[in-house]
């Protein structure tokens, strides 16, 4: 058994994620900052971007009720989930991002985005195309939300970061930086959670 697996098997949450049915450990990410700041309410219309293999999706549908809609984005096709619609697509494309709006119907209470680059080991690059896709999910979300709507931007931690925490908190308050415990130790990934969006979209 190569080393990964190993460290795969050993893992609490891959473990608890395949007794649970969820299809990735990433859905205790979302869990968690749910649990810590409420950014999901019953009915509520969800966004969620960057959604494959589509656990946060999973994790959503208990989260809304059959009241509220998710709408999954990825690059990746991600199979069916109830409840869910689910489609293909680039989430820095603006077609794409017209297509989201509209399939959403204009509005969202919640656009979340656990989007990250296919790393390539370079740090600084990686940081950068991590900001991108979070960039463009801030974009689609100033665009979707409902006044006193909510976002979640996952972000690798590097020298841009400050800046765009700075745009978020002229959008949203309040605003915090936040690292589930779920996250790998390794990690230097972060979530921005911005609660209370101030509308002017």
């Amino acid at each position: 058994m190569s080393h990964w697996r190993k460290q795969q098997h050993r893992d609490p949450y891959f473990r608890q994620a395949k007794e649970e049915g969820y299809r990735a450990r990433s859905a205790y990410k979302l869990l968690q900052i749910q649990e810590k700041f409420r950014v999901v309410s019953k009915g509520d219309v969800v966004v969620d971007l960057g959604a494959a293999p589509g656990s946060w999706s999973q994790a959503l549908v208990a989260m809304v009720g059959p009241r509220g809609r998710i709408i999954a984005l990825d690059l990746q096709a991600i199979d069916p989930i109830p409840g869910v619609i689910c489609f293909q697509g680039d989430m820095t494309d603006p077609e794409v991002q017209a297509q989201v709006i509209e399939i959403a119907g204009g509005h969202a209470n919640v656009v979340l985005s656990d989007a990250a680059p296919s790393t390539t080991g370079v740090k600084l690059h990686d940081h950068v195309l991590s900001i991108e896709l979070a960039r463009a999910a801030f974009d689609v979300a100033s665009r979707l939300l409902d006044p006193g709507g909510n976002m979640v931007l996952k972000v690798f931690e590097g020298e841009d970061l400050p800046g765009l925490i700075r745009d978020v908190k002229q959008a949203f308050h309040p605003v915090k930086v936040h690292t589930p415990p779920a996250t790998r130790n390794e990690s230097w990934e972060s979530f921005i959670v911005a609660r209370g969006f101030k509308g002017g979209r």
